[in-house]
C-alpha cells in the first residue's frame, strides 16, 4: 500500500452525505512553465466531519492530504486545527494533450482540445498485486450505464473469502463501475477509467486494476472526452521545474510501494538521470531538496540556492467549477478488471 492509512482508512471511515464533486479547473502556465494553481489553507470546524469529507470537499485524495499534513488524525481532525490543501502543484513531464494520469500522487490531468487550461481530479487506482500498469493508449470506447461482468480472476478472489459474484451485475446505484466507463485500449480492453460505488475508496490504492473517480468527476470527464483520446499512464513520485522566472521547485510524493512491509514514507526514492541532474546543480539547494524528499508532503517547494525551501507556500483560493452536459442514455455490456 501507498500508505500505512489505506486500509483502514477505506474499512473504518463512515459514508459522508451526498455532494456535487466539483473539477478543479487551472489555467496553463506560459511556456517553459510547469507550476500550477496555490496551496490553500481549510481551517477544521466542529462539525465531526472526517478527511474523506474534506478530500471530497476540496475535490482532492485522501492520501493526498494525509501527505501534505502528516500529524492529522486520518478519521476524524482535530476542531479548529488548520489543514493544508494540496492545490498547487507541478504538471507532470508528459505532452499537454488527452489524459495524462501520474499513479504515484493518484491524480488525472485532462488536457481538454485548446490549449488553454487543464482539469485535475483524484483517482483510484491498482492496488498492490494487481496494478495499474504505466502505458501509452487512447480510450476505444464510451460507456454509459454500464454493467459489470466480473472476471475469471476476480470471481476466484471472491469466492476465496466467501463472496459468489454475480455472473452479471445491472447498471444501477449498486453497480462498481458506477453510471460511466471509459475503455482503454491496451490490455485487451480490461482497463477502464470509471465511476464508483465505494465512494471512499477514490484516492486510494484499492481497485484491480482500473482507474475510479467520483460521480461528478467521471461524469464531467465523460461529456468532454472523445473516441481516440490519448491517455498516458505514468509514475513520477519526484517532479521538479525550472520556472521562467528562475525559481526551481521540487515535489515529491510517496512512492508506490512494492509489498507490504515496505514503508513509502522512508523507502528510498528512485531518481531519473534528469532529476538527478537537477539535484545536483549548483543552483539548487542540497539541504532543502533533502529535507524535501525526507518529507514528502506532495506539492512544491521552492529549493534555489540561498531561499528557504522549507518556507510555507503562498496561499490562495482556487477556481473550481464542475463541468456537466446532458448526456443520451445507452446501455453497453461492461467486462472490466476492476470489482468497485
Amino acid at each position: 500500500m501507498k500508505s500505512a492509512y489505506v486500509v483502514t482508512f477505506s474499512l473504518l471511515c463512515t459514508l459522508v452525505a451526498p455532494r456535487a464533486a466539483l473539477s478543479v479547473d487551472y489555467p496553463l502556465p506560459p511556456p517553459g512553465s510547469r507550476l500550477i494553481g496555490h496551496n490553500q489553507i481549510y481551517v477544521v470546524p466542529d462539525d465531526k466531519k472526517n478527511l474523506e469529507y474534506i478530500a471530497e470537499k476540496f475535490d482532492t485524495g485522501v492520501l493526498l492530504l494525509l501527505e501534505a499534513n502528516n500529524t492529522v488524525d486520518p478519521f476524524l481532525p482535530k476542531a479548529g486545527s488548520e489543514l493544508t490543501i494540496p492545490s498547487q502543484m507541478l504538471l507532470p513531464d508528459t505532452p499537454r494533450e488527452g489524459i495524462v494520469i501520474n499513479l504515484a500522487e493518484l491524480r488525472l490531468y485532462y488536457y481538454p482540445p485548446g490549449g488553454k487550461h487543464v482539469e485535475v481530479y483524484p483517482l483510484g487506482i491498482g492496488q498492490l498485486g494487481r496494478e495499474t500498469p504505466e502505458m501509452v493508449t487512447r480510450i476505444i470506447q464510451k460507456i454509459p450505464n454500464p454493467t459489470w461482468t466480473p472476471t475469471a480472476n476476480i470471481r476466484a478472489r471472491s469466492a476465496a473469502q466467501g463472496i459468489k459474484l454475480p455472473a452479471v451485475v445491472p447498471a444501477g446505484p449498486n453497480n462498481p463501475l458506477g453510471r460511466y466507463a471509459l475503455r482503454l485500449e491496451k490490455g485487451g480492453g480490461e482497463y477502464l477509467i470509471h465511476g464508483t460505488n465505494a465512494r471512499n475508496s477514490v484516492g486510494l490504492r484499492v481497485s484491480s486494476g482500473c482507474m475510479r473517480m467520483r460521480a461528478g468527476d467521471i461524469k464531467a470527464l465523460f461529456s468532454q472526452v472523445a473516441w481516440g483520446t490519448r491517455v498516458q499512464i505514468v509514475n513520477e513520485p519526484v517532479k521538479y521545474s525550472v520556472e521562467p522566472d528562475g525559481k526551481r521547485y521540487i515535489e515529491v510524493h510517496q512512492p508506490l510501494s512494492r509489498n507490504d512491509w515496505e514503508n513509502p514514507q522512508t523507502v528510498p526514492i528512485t531518481l531519473t538521470s534528469a532529476a538527478s541532474k537537477f539535484i545536483d546543480n549548483p543552483l539548487s539547494d542540497q539541504a532543502a531538496i533533502d529535507k524535501a524528499i525526507t518529507r514528502r508532503a506532495g506539492y512544491p517547494v521552492q529549493v534555489n540556492t540561498g531561499a528557504d525551501g522549507a518556507k510555507k507556500q503562498e496561499v490562495r483560493p482556487v477556481n473550481k467549477h464542475r463541468r456537466t452536459s446532458e448526456l443520451t442514455e445507452q446501455r453497453s455490456t461492461t467486462q472490466g478488471r476492476d470489482h468497485s
